[in-house]
Order: C-alpha cells, then structure tokens, then sequence
C-alpha cells in the first residue's frame, strides 16, 4: 500500500462530520463524543496488523511490532476544545494513522512503530491540559489538586475519569509506555500566523516555549470620581495600564520571539464614579530561551516596583504557574527539515508558543520533533479553523518521510 495524502483529508472530514455541529468539533476528552472520535481511530488502524492498547492514563495505544523492542513513536491527540475546529489535534493521529498503513504494508519495520493519541491534551473540560502524556512522561505531580478539580456541572474529574476506565491514583502507570521509545514524531497545525505571513506550507518546530504566569496586584486609594483632583489620585488601576504597555517594550528589547500578554485586569470597587482602589492583573510571557525567559519577568517586577512608586501606590506580585523551555533534539531537526523539503522548496525553523504533548514527551528524555502545517489567517480553537488542502498533503508527506529518515536512523 503507498501513502495516499488525499485518504487522510478525507478521513478529517468524515471525522468532522460524526463529532461536530454548526459550532464546531465538540470531541471534548471524557465525553460520549470523544469516545466516538476514538472508535473512529480504531476503525482506521483495523487491518494495519497494530495491536491497540488503552494505557492506564487512557491513552490509547496501537503497536505495530518490529525486529527490535525499542519504538518509533508518532502521536497527537483527538480530543478538542468545545466549538474548536477539524484539525486541531486529530491530523496529527490521522495522519500517523497513512504513515502507519504504508509501514506495515512494507513488512517488519526495524523497530516497533506505535501510534498515540494521547488523552485529554486541551484540558478544556477540567483545566488540566496535557493529563495523558504528562502521566506517561511522569511529571503528573498534581495528584491531590486534580483531585479537587470539577467541571462546570459540578462533576469531579476522579468521578468522570473513572466513567471512561481511568483511576486517577493509577495514571502514573503509564510511564511503562515510554520505557522502549527511541523518538517521538508530531505533526500540528501552527496554530499562528507565521508560515502563511511568510507564504511557507510547512515548519520545523524548534520546540515549546516556557512560560511564567503571574499576578501583580496593585493597591491605591478608592475616592471619589468627582471630587478628587487628577494629581491627587492613587489609582491602582494607572500602575496596570502602565504595565500593560510596557510588556511591548520588553518583549522588543529581549527578542529572540518573545511574547508577553497582560490578559486581563480585575478592579475594585469597580464602580463608574470610584478612583480604583484595587486592580488585580494577570501577565504570561513566553520564549524559547530560560535565561530570557527569567530577564523577561524580573523586568516586568521591575517596572511593577517603578510604576507604583511613580503613582504613589503598592504592588505585590505572586507567581501562578510556569514551566520550563522544551528544545527539541537537533539530529531530528535536522531530518524535518530535510523532509520538508523533499516535499517542497522551502523549510524554516519556529518556536511553538502553545503547549503540546510532544514537550512531555522529549521532558521525558526522549528525542522528539515537530511539524507545523499552515493554519489560514493563524486561526485555531475556532470552527473557522482551517488549512489548504494541498498543504495538509504535503504535510502528511513530509511525516512519512519524516517517518522513514528515524526509522534509518534508529535500525
């Protein structure tokens, strides 16, 4: 069997078809919905001669044995945000699933080649992203705070785990699936809109961006609107605003893809006729690099103490949540981009500013790569996400030969 590109766009839209509506994909991870997505993906698999597996984080699993135990892995996920579009996640395992097809028609690969659709990458029903790959790669230390976790119907996530086979306390089992992987092979849509602002089908993902998420709250004084003069306010709102602005400048002058987002600011008394008092205001910076990463945010503190001396108020900041820069391995970079320009003129090389399960994966020490495939007009989550047909073959393409340059490399 030869790798066939237009099967899997066409397989995309049957499967758009079964799990979404007028609003979009709706195959939310632990739902009925998600449950079809992935009898789906069985569906297809059947006759590869891959064997499937649902590992104890739910991550479902088809192997196809090789002449050696240690693995190729090529993974995604098939779970969507709710209303999101038709190719987020599930072109990654759809198109693992023609790369699949043409190996095993070849006869015994060289070592096992696995496909994964790694469970509940969105996070969108809990807030918990990355819950699959973060059990296999066993950096899932969250236990007691998933534990508490519910959705917006006041389900627990242990009670819908457990609906859809899971324990929650046995997920770190997982972590038995990465004991023979060799590399791990992931291709996305971009998700942005760099590779359509430079008219370039596909990418090579460099790796994942690290990101801290803080809090910097700002304390004035609440007065009266109407008859506090302008220079005898403290209003804790200015030193947001200030900060708001600023992270441009810092963002510029550290470089290197650098973004930094102030993504929403809550007053009080937040009223109309109140000089604020109190404004709580969420930032997230993301680069590629640790070192720039943390110059980034000690600027943003910086700033913080200078802004709120300069508008006789205070400011504390906390931190939220962060996570490290993911690089990907070079010898695998190195084989995208020649991949990718097998299959048309021209490569380049980009940051991933969102998560994906491919950075649990190479946390895990295993070597690791990415594509990225254009998304038109950089649009994702969204049922107006979508990408040219001819791109999504080319993209398939290049994972098959992607596919066959680490299977050398591996034999």
């Amino acid at each position: 069997m030869s790798l066939d590109p237009a099967r899997t766009v066409a397989e995309l839209r049957e499967l758009r078809e079964l799990t979404g509506d007028e609003n979009g994909a709706q195959r939310v991870a632990w739902t009925d919905t998600w449950e079809q997505a992935r009898d789906f993906l069985r569906a297809k698999v059947d006759g590869t001669g891959a064997v499937e597996e649902i590992d104890e984080a739910g991550n479902q699993w088809f192997t196809l044995q090789g002449a050696s135990d240690r693995a190729l892995l090529i993974g995604g996920h098939m779970d969507s945000v709710p209303n999101g579009g038709w190719l987020d996640g599930c072109l990654n395992v759809l198109a693992g699933v023609e790369v699949l097809r043409r190996i095993a028609a070849q006869g015994e690969p060289p070592v096992a080649v696995r496909l994964v659709s790694w469970a509940d990458e969105e996070g969108a029903r809990f807030g918990r992203s990355l819950f699959g790959s973060s059990a296999a790669a066993g950096s899932m230390r969250d236990q007691d705070e998933l534990r508490a976790l519910s959705d917006r119907d006041g389900v627990a996530l242990p009670d819908a785990l457990r609906a859809h086979g899971v324990d929650l306390d046995g997920a770190l089992g997982a972590r038995s699936q990465l004991r023979n992987a060799a590399a791990y092979l992931e291709l996305h849509i971009e998700q942005g809109p760099v590779l359509e602002g430079m008219d370039i089908p596909l990418g090579v993902v460099l790796g994942t961006f690290g990101v801290e998420r803080s809090r910097f709250t700002w304390r004035g004084q609440a007065a009266h609107a109407g008859s506090t003069p302008m220079d005898k306010r403290r209003d804790a709102l200015a030193g947001a605003a200030k900060l708001a602005l600023y992270i441009r400048e810092i963002a510029a002058e550290v470089g290197g893809g650098a973004v930094c987002t102030s993504g929403g600011v809550v007053t009080r008394p937040g009223i109309v006729t109140s000089v604020v008092e109190t404004a709580e205001q969420l930032l997230d910076q993301r680069h590629l690099d640790a070192e720039s990463l943390a110059r980034m945010l000690e600027m943003a503190k910086d700033a913080a103490n200078r802004f709120a001396a300069e508008e006789d108020i205070e400011v504390e900041w906390e931190r939220i949540w962060n996570i490290e820069p993911i690089l990907f391995d070079e010898t695998l970079i190195g084989f995208a981009d020649e991949a990718i320009r097998e299959v048309t003129a021209t490569s380049h090389r980009l940051p991933s500013g969102p998560l994906h399960d491919a950075a649990e994966v190479a946390r895990a020490g295993i070597p690791t790569v990415m594509l990225f495939v254009q998304s038109l007009r950089g649009l994702s989550h969204t049922k107006l996400e979508d990408t040219q047909r001819e791109h999504l073959e080319l993209s398939v393409e290049a994972l098959d030969r992607l596919a066959s340059k680490t299977l050398a490399w591996l034999a």
